[in-house]
């Protein structure tokens, strides 16, 4: 058993003498506990899994995953978790993006025992004191939760994406939005393309409120300054966020910012849909993370069905449960031969939505900025809007009775 005082470290390269040498360069220090290796990026975020270190040193060029992309899942999890990226390339370029990917420090190989004892006691320095912060926002998080016990259950987080731009998110979740609202869970839909959003459009609504209005108070909200900000939908009567009225104004949103606007929201809506880009920005990877279900969205053609294996991939990687995901294939066409059971196999991940191509349908809708699902209910690709929304609640119950079930064990 590791002293708390020490530092508790992971090495991960491909090459077995690297690692070797490392340790041999470390054992002497009385602080620094190594206390396993790896071969490989993923094994690398399987021992982070697993043994939580406080200081993971990372070769940035391994066969599997590159040390940059499980950095970014290992903090992405974890962090807390410090990385001092190893590399025998010296470019700058490398650095930069070593730092963006989240490491704490960035070495060249072979480090000198002095340079690498120095980065990762500060490295263990900087791990202390994130978990300290970490176990005294809990305790709020703790505290805040026990004094709303008995109050109305908050409201649950939608996210709508796809790895592949143009598969359709966006009607998925304005249709899936109205679906869902009733009196008893409103429904509110908040815009997480920060740049190109335009769920305003698909509802033929406009507003002069955006969340560039709320981002500035997400510490102080309040139902009422919610409620000045949000466009109320004419016709379904669904609230909606809209996002930034020009591209350039997205980084005025930050990720802490986001993440409080859509928690603080649950206060107040039964379902928050929230619609995605398909890149991987901060915004929507905070939004993946806080989601209480994941509308994965495919179409028929393998570059998106190799997208989403890709997506699939990294959420396993960063330790997204896979019962969080569900996933839809748009644009169904009974005439192409990858059928929704082929996809499912093949990714390991079974098609619970089916939604079938309705070009003309949906054309329509778009450019009349009305829903589908309120001109035509009983219509065939309505019904398969209803039954995702359907395969929503079912999870929803599933994720409360599994919680029921671990709760009661203690």
């Amino acid at each position: 058993m590791a002293s708390p005082d020490k530092i508790r470290v992971i090495i991960v390269d491909d090459i077995q003498e690297t690692r070797e040498n490392i340790r041999r360069m470390l054992q002497f220090d009385p602080i620094i506990d190594i206390i396993g290796e790896a071969r490989t990026g993923r094994e690398a975020i399987e021992q982070a899994h697993q043994k939580q270190p406080d200081v993971v040193i990372m070769d940035i060029n391994m066969p599997d995953m590159d040390g940059l992309v499980a950095t970014e899942a290992i903090r992405k999890r974890f962090p807390y978790i410090q990385v001092i990226i190893l590399s025998v390339q010296s470019d700058p370029s490398y650095m930069r993006r070593a730092m963006l990917a989240g490491a704490r420090d960035f070495l060249a190989k072979p480090p000198m025992i002095d340079e690498l004892t120095n980065a990762i006691r500060q490295a263990g320095k900087m791990a202390t004191e994130e978990k300290r912060k970490a176990q005294v926002t809990m305790a709020t998080i703790e505290a805040a939760s026990s004094s709303a016990a008995g109050q109305r259950s908050l409201g649950k987080i939608i996210v709508i994406y796809s790895p592949k731009g143009g598969t359709g998110c966006t009607t998925i979740s304005t249709n899936l939005a109205i679906a869902l609202h009733s009196e008893s869970t409103p429904s509110a839909m908040v815009d997480a393309n920060m740049q190109f959003g335009d769920i305003a459009v698909f509802l033929n609504e406009q507003g002069r409120n955006t969340i560039l209005d709320l981002a500035p108070r997400a510490d102080e909200l309040d139902a009422e300054i919610i409620n000045e900000v949000m466009i109320k939908h004419s016709v379904s009567g669904i609230h909606v966020l809209a996002s930034p009225p020009r591209p350039e104004y997205a980084d005025n949103i930050s990720v802490d910012q986001f993440t409080k606007i859509l928690q603080f929201m649950q206060k107040i809506y039964g379902y928050i849909i929230v619609d995605t880009t398909s890149y991987l920005t901060e915004i929507v990877q905070s939004a993946l993370d806080i989601a209480n279900v994941i509308i994965l969205v495919a179409t028929q053609d393998i570059p998106a069905i190799k997208s989403s294996n890709l997506f699939l991939g990294l959420s396993d990687a960063s330790g997204i449960n896979r019962k969080r995901i569900l996933f839809v294939l748009n644009r169904f066409d009974k005439r192409i031969s990858i059928t929704p059971e082929r996809v499912g196999e093949s990714l390991r991940q079974v098609v619970e939505g089916v939604i079938p191509f309705e070009d003309r349908v949906v054309t329509t809708s778009i450019n009349r900025g009305t829903p589908f699902i309120i001109e035509n209910k009983s219509s065939v690709i309505s019904k398969s809007i209803y039954t995702i929304a359907d395969k929503i609640k079912g999870k929803i119950l599933e994720q409360h009775e599994e919680q029921t079930a671990a709760n009661s064990k203690y």
